[in-house]
């Protein structure tokens, strides 16, 4: 009962919000809106070329960083490391970056060979070892 009250009082509240002109529902000036528009716009592009600052910014500290990992590479004559070839062998079809799932048969076998080491294993920890320490007496 107090639900169908609440919705008779809203909607009526509402009404004399829109006629008063602080409803939200209410039909916006062409002016208003396009104003409105070229805000989004501009905050938009502004965005925009904030990451691209950004960016750049980060593109030549990293430039920075290798050119000065190239250089004590080079004096002390360590080989550089190629990351991207590895990334690329990783790489699948898909584009996904890393290893290709297993099948359920290869599961299997892992899981069967485990089970052969787990028993030998076992077999081993059956002998029992008697230690015998000195004490005093």
């Amino acid at each position: 009962m107090d639900f169908v009250a609440k919705q008779m009082v809203g909607k009526q509240l509402g009404a004399v919000k829109g006629a008063v002109g602080g409803g939200g529902g209410e039909e916006q000036d062409p002016e208003e809106k396009k104003k409105q528009e070229d805000e989004e716009a501009a905050i938009a592009e502004a965005r925009r070329e904030a990451e691209e600052r950004r960016k750049e910014k980060h593109r030549k500290m990293e430039a920075e960083r290798e050119e000065m990992r190239q250089g004590i590479r080079d004096k002390y004559g360590i080989k550089k490391k190629e990351e991207k070839e590895e990334e690329q062998e990783h790489m699948d079809e898909s584009g996904r970056i890393g290893r290709k799932k297993k099948s359920p048969e290869e599961m299997r076998q892992e899981a069967a060979a485990e089970e052969e080491e787990d028993d030998s294993l076992m077999g081993e920890s059956n002998v029992d070892v008697v230690v015998c320490l000195p004490r005093k007496l």
